[in-house]
């Protein structure tokens, strides 16, 4: 059975604190790479329909900063699929008062979907309505070829 890429895109809104930045006063990284992760656990489990796990996070890309009382927005979505694995592409936003978004970072995450007993299981294809979904089906399907050429050579 085939999903859409809209049965599984999720959206989060976070309000930047003190407790979220580092001591430039800026968006900590490492609190990105949690929701990012868990925004990817979410669109995985949503286009499974079971559990997932993280089994990379390919590419982590921080474009602009964000500051205290900014409001941040993670828009993830399912970009490419295989066998048990799936890819999902996290953009992250400012998002100003005015509704108006700046893209702040884009992250790739391969999600493998697992069973109760931790084996890996069939995820459901991905069923590509637009030309943007199909032209990301693509660069999916390149970054999942490197990913594999990378493991063969010990990356």
């Amino acid at each position: 059975m085939k999903k859409r890429v809209s049965d599984s895109k999720t959206e989060q809104a976070h309000l930047l604190m003190p407790q979220h930045l580092n001591p430039y006063g800026r968006l900590f990284g490492g609190v990105l790479m949690q929701w990012i992760d868990v925004l990817a656990g979410i669109v995985g489990r949503r286009h499974c329909g079971i559990v997932v796990t993280t089994a990379s996070i390919d590419n982590l890309t921080f474009i602009h900063p964000a500051y205290i009382n900014q409001m941040v927005v993670l828009v993830g979505c399912v970009t490419y699929v295989g066998h048990t694995s799936m890819e999902i592409r996290v953009d992250t936003y400012v998002e100003e008062m005015d509704g108006n978004r700046e893209l702040i970072n884009r992250a790739y995450v391969v999600m493998v979907a697992i069973d109760k007993e931790g084996n890996s299981m069939v995820v459901p294809g991905l069923e590509l309505e637009t030309e943007c979904e199909r032209a990301e089906w693509e660069n999916g399907k390149k970054r999942y070829d490197l990913r594999k050429l990378r493991r063969r050579e010990g990356y």
